[in-house]
């Protein structure tokens, strides 16, 4: 089979047609309406299938479909993050869309998708959006909510899961990561990271016990109704790994920490970042210590995460707004990251 371009008519008709030919087998009797494109991205693809036959609220339900022509691994494995989001299902305080079926296909000219409920509900990131988008209430009473939810994803034992097996990823790998993206990038985007690089590997802090982190932790990928979360989206990059990995990178998208993509500087309404660690660690019961070394990881994480968009913004001719904020801010992030690891850049 040829390779179909992202989003054409003719991967429409065949997830169309291969939805339908699984369907029955989650719900005997189901049928598919009609499939539509949700959203699109580099990591994965999203729709809406239109059922008949299933239970009153799955009439429209969720499909994510790895992009066509590529390996269905790393970020654009599905199937592996269906397998997070099953395991995570039911666990006390934890809110995931839940599964309902899936298709490996012939990857990487039939790639494999999901299938999962469609939860009500809006994802906004506030530091991101105009203000007035939300309410500063809404903004407070979700980002509070965030923070203890992410401590209930953290008291998720691993080894009670089908998930056992997975490897933890250590801090240095975590850092490696990183600097492996910045490899990939022109001169121009990277400039110093090596320093911040050697300083974060030197200084790393005794890990603490591995959890399941999502590794993008913040309201912009929620779906929040009112001042609530209804579930965490997004796991494309989950793993076992140091929770406070993901604290530090909620703490970010506060008002006070002037993310640099930051739409406005009035305030939003978003808690301060000690108050979202004090929720966390009060219903976890587990003190995050050495928060300072992970802001620095958080900065130079989101300096090489934003390096590969802008590489790729020039090579399709499509900066952004958001691109052209963050450019001249990649070099004061590694400053900043410099500066909390006590160590000026060269």
């Amino acid at each position: 089979m040829s390779v179909v371009a992202t989003n054409s008519p003719a991967l429409v008709r065949e997830l169309t047609d291969r939805t339908a030919a699984v369907v029955g087998g989650w719900i005997p009797g189901a049928t598919v309406d009609g499939v539509e494109p949700l959203t699109g991205g580099t990591s994965s693809l999203t729709y809406v299938a239109h059922l008949s036959g299933v239970p009153a609220g799955y009439e429209r339900v969720v499909l994510k479909v790895a992009p066509p022509g590529l390996p269905p691994v790393r970020n654009r494995d599905v199937l592996r993050q269906a397998r997070l989001m099953a395991a995570l299902a039911g666990q006390p305080g934890v809110r995931v869309p839940k599964v309902l079926f899936c298709d490996a296909g012939t990857p990487p000219d039939v790639q494999p998708f999901v299938a999962m409920e469609l939860v009500p509900g809006e994802c906004v990131e506030p530091v991101l959006v105009p203000r007035g988008t939300l309410t500063a209430g809404e903004v407070r009473s979700r980002a509070l909510d965030a923070a203890r939810m992410l401590a209930d994803l953290h008291r998720v034992d691993p080894a009670r899961t089908a998930l056992a097996a997975e490897p933890a990823v250590s801090l240095h790998a975590e850092i490696d990561r990183w600097t492996r993206a910045f490899g990939t990038v022109p001169d121009d985007l990277r400039a110093g990271h090596e320093a911040v690089a050697d300083r974060l590997l030197a200084t790393a802090p005794a890990a603490m016990t591995p959890v399941f982190t999502h590794g993008d932790y913040r309201l912009g990928n929620t779906l929040c109704a009112d001042g609530a979360i209804t579930a965490i989206i997004d796991w494309e990059i989950w793993s076992l790994g140091d929770p406070r990995v993901d604290m530090t990178w909620l703490t970010f998208f506060t008002d006070e920490a002037r993310h640099p993509a930051a739409a406005s500087d009035e305030p939003t309404g978003m808690p301060s970042k000690a108050e979202l660690v004090g929720a966390y660690e009060e219903l976890r019961g587990e003190p995050l210590h050495d928060l300072a070394w992970f802001e620095a990881l958080t900065k130079y994480k989101e300096s090489a995460a934003t390096a590969l968009l802008i590489k790729r913004g020039r090579k399709s001719g499509q900066l952004n707004a958001m691109h052209q904020r963050m450019l001249p801010a990649l070099p004061v992030l590694l400053d900043e990251a410099a500066e909390l690891l006590g160590t000026a850049r060269s």
